[in-house]
């Protein structure tokens, strides 16, 4: 899947990218700025999550609950990582076990910890309003 889109129909893309991923480890690659996080507060409100996704960069993690209070999705920025070790110690290998949507910002951090069936998505900057979203799956 590639494609150009508006901000304005991010939506539309973020229900095309849960309906096309084979798997629910989704990397998220690309520029600061390239919509990485709008793209997630989407695809976070598409699951139907209860609370409003925002950028977890200070805390690494954020998780995302169902109507009934059981986790749906985790949201990770690992932008200010230092070594993979750190991720290691917020337990993300637990988080890949756990079955949820996992959305990883900045998975180029923590590339030997990433699943080989991982999706990579690429966003690209194009305008103030436009993105370029490319999909590959393994």
């Amino acid at each position: 899947m590639k494609t150009t889109f508006q901000l304005s129909g991010i939506g539309a893309v973020a229900k095309t990218l849960l309906a096309a991923a084979p798997n629910k480890n989704i990397c998220l690659y690309g520029e600061m700025g390239a919509g990485k996080t709008t793209l997630v507060k989407q695809l976070i409100r598409e699951l139907g999550a209860v609370d409003v996704a925002n950028s977890p960069t200070f805390g690494l993690v954020n998780e995302y609950d169902d109507a009934s209070g059981r986790p749906l999705a985790y949201h990770f920025d690992f932008y200010r990582l230092n070594d993979e070790m750190e991720a290691l110690d917020i337990g993300f290998e637990d988080y890949l076990n756990s079955g949820k949507w996992l959305f990883i910002e900045w998975p180029e951090k923590i590339q030997s910890l990433l699943p080989d069936d991982a999706v990579s998505v690429f966003l690209h900057f194009i305008d103030e309003n436009t993105r370029s979203i490319e999909l590959n799956v393994c």
